[in-house]
Order: C-alpha cells, then sequence, then structure tokens
C-alpha cells in the first residue's frame, strides 16, 4: 500500500484580485503593525527634522493661535466666554479642533500623497490612514499636556473649577479620531477623482469650525441657528472640553450618543469607499 504526502504551504500574506467590499482583514493589519509603528517614528521625526525650533513648534503653533483668537475674537470682537478665562477657553477648543482638522486633511489626501509607494510596495492600504491618525495623536498629547499646565495654573488661580468628568477624555479623542478617518477616507476616495477636491477641503474645514463652538460657547447662538449645532457631531465633544477642564456650560452622558453613532457609522461607510476606490485608484492618481 502507498501512502501519498501531499505538502501544504501557508502562506503569511496571500494577494488576491477579488474581495468583497465588507472584508476587513484585521489580521493582517495586526500583522502589519510594526510598519505601522515605522511610519509614525517617520512621521514626528520628519515634520521639523530641518527647522531651528524643532519640537517646539508643537508648543508655539497652539499657543500663537491661542493669543491671536484671544486677541480677535475675545478682545476686538468681543465673543462669550461663559465667564471663562479668555485664554483657557480658546486653548480648550484650539487643542481638540487642531486634532480634529489635521486627521481629516491629512487621511483625505492619503491616495495621492502616497501614490508612489502605493504602486511598489504591497501592504494594507489602511495602514496609511491609520498612520496619521496615530501620529497626530502624539502631537496632540504634547499640545494637551500644554493645555494641561494652563489648566492647573488656572485652577491653582480658582478661576475654573475642573470635574471629575475629565476621566473621559480618552474616549472622547477616540470619537474625535473616527469621526475624522471616517470623513477623512470618504473624501480621499473622492479626490482621486476630482483633483479640485484638494484645494476645497482646507477651505471646507475652516467653515466648518466656524459652524463648531470652537471659539465660542453653545450658549451664545441664536435659537434659529441652533439647527446647525444639533446636526453637528463635534458639538457635543467641545462641550464636553470645556465643562470637563473649565466647569463652564452643560454637559450630560447622553450628549455623546449622537457623537458615539455617528462615528461607527461615518468610519464604516468611509471603511466601504476606500476598499473599493483602492482597487483602482493607481489608474486615476
Amino acid at each position: 500500500m502507498i501512502e501519498k504526502h501531499t505538502n501544504t504551504t501557508e502562506w503569511d500574506t496571500v494577494i488576491e484580485s477579488e474581495h468583497s467590499l465588507f472584508d476587513i482583514n484585521f489580521k493582517e493589519l495586526w500583522h502589519y503593525r510594526d510598519l505601522l509603528v515605522l511610519f509614525v517614528k517617520r512621521d514626528f521625526v520628519t515634520v521639523y527634522k530641518q527647522t531651528i525650533l524643532g519640537p517646539l513648534w508643537f508648543f508655539i503653533q497652539p499657543l500663537l493661535t491661542t493669543i491671536t483668537f484671544t486677541v480677535i475674537f475675545g478682545n476686538v470682537a468681543q465673543l462669550s466666554t461663559d465667564g471663562a478665562p479668555k485664554v483657557i477657553f480658546y486653548m480648550a477648543g484650539i487643542t481638540l479642533w487642531n486634532y480634529f482638522s489635521n486627521c481629516l486633511t491629512s487621511v483625505s489626501g492619503v491616495f495621492n500623497a502616497n501614490a508612489g509607494i502605493f504602486g511598489k510596495v504591497y501592504f494594507p492600504r489602511l495602514i496609511m490612514p491609520l498612520t496619521i491618525v496615530v501620529s497626530n495623536l502624539m502631537k496632540f498629547g504634547v499640545q494637551f499636556l500644554l493645555f494641561i499646565c494652563f489648566i492647573i495654573y488656572f485652577t491653582l488661580n480658582h478661576q475654573i473649577a475642573p470635574n471629575s468628568w475629565i476621566l473621559l477624555t480618552p474616549f472622547i479623542i477616540l470619537l474625535m479620531a473616527l469621526i475624522s478617518m471616517g470623513i477623512g477616507l470618504i473624501l480621499s476616495s473622492m479626490t482621486t477623482k476630482y483633483k479640485d477636491l484638494n484645494q476645497l477641503i482646507g477651505f471646507g474645514v475652516q467653515l466648518f469650525m466656524y459652524a463648531t463652538p470652537v471659539i465660542y460657547p453653545s450658549s451664545s447662538v441664536p435659537e434659529n441657528f441652533r439647527w446647525v449645532l444639533d446636526w453637528n457631531p463635534l458639538v457635543g465633544l467641545f462641550e464636553y472640553m470645556r465643562y470637563a477642564y473649565i466647569g463652564i456650560g452643560s454637559f450630560d452622558v447622553y450628549d455623546l450618543i449622537y457623537p458615539s453613532v455617528f462615528s461607527i457609522v461615518i468610519l464604516f461607510l468611509g471603511i466601504l469607499v476606500f476598499n473599493k476606490t483602492q482597487k483602482t485608484f493607481m489608474d486615476t492618481v
């Protein structure tokens, strides 16, 4: 009797021509986690590598923006801050907004910015958007540390009253990351075909800032414009930031239901559109 032995080879990576839009290989993403770390290190080191002040720009940029907002919107325009010190009021909004806007604009250009490496090397394409989100999270961490220093100063001077809601901060940052990545993935798929969108995205993000309570409290919005805030998924996150760390405004855990649902839905849609576009984007980039 002759026994037949069959040699089976197990491959780490199998590249197939057909994939379902719903096929998200999280195991493969985890397999390429070292590549993600390398990309994050690259981004963090090279951003200010040839500058004189280097990483100090992580602190300088939010400080200059805070000073500008304080002078223009606080002193000149006399916008309300609900009784909070103007500097810490604007810094709370700027710190959170910088993370959102940087993630969104960078993710939206991920195909065009990485067309060269996408055409030469195979790896899960979602690695690049994830790299952007994590890299900006590190920058946010540096700026958030500056924000905490100001929080401590104003707290010791009895000008603000932080509360236990600050423990929810990691979840708020997660929601901000999911929303910015989801919207960015959808826009990135559109920019591969319509190059003009690259110019409009930056302008659109600036306009969206004025529809979000970054430089003003929600309480100052007239009743006939309240519907804008009701549809904006970021409003609850910014209201949380000021309520938890400064002690102004109003906030309830129910205010996070809409942002939470929106973040899941928009990320799901973003990944679907991204998976569809990545199959043919080299023909259009």
